[in-house]
């Protein structure tokens, strides 16, 4: 194993330093800490690589918003379908007319 050496003492003045992230938090995101499986982060990083760009986390954030966006849509279905199913259903005329004629 290579010994490296340890950097050299320095004096820095850390009286005007400012506390808090060097970056600015982006509006509408929170920093989280979860545990996710290996082939979850493995497949995202892979996604990564493929495209020669980006970011894993941005696009499993991408896929949780998808996720959200199908069920709200699925759910809106199955709301419009429980109305139809529910309401009273008119006799189609045909049949109607050939009541009257008969």
């Amino acid at each position: 194993m290579k010994k490296v050496a340890a950097e050299p003492y320095r004096d820095i003045d850390f009286s005007k330093a400012k506390r808090g992230p060097v970056i600015a938090v982006e509006p509408g995101k929170t920093k989280i800490s979860i545990r996710v499986d290996n082939t979850i982060i493995e497949y995202f990083r892979e996604q990564v690589e493929r495209a020669g760009t980006g970011n894993y986390q941005t696009l499993m954030n991408d896929a949780l918003v998808a996720f959200i966006q199908q069920r709200s849509v699925i759910d809106a279905v199955r709301l419009v379908v429980r109305e139809e199913m529910s309401a009273p259903r008119a006799k189609p005329r045909q049949a109607r007319a050939r009541a009257i004629s008969a």
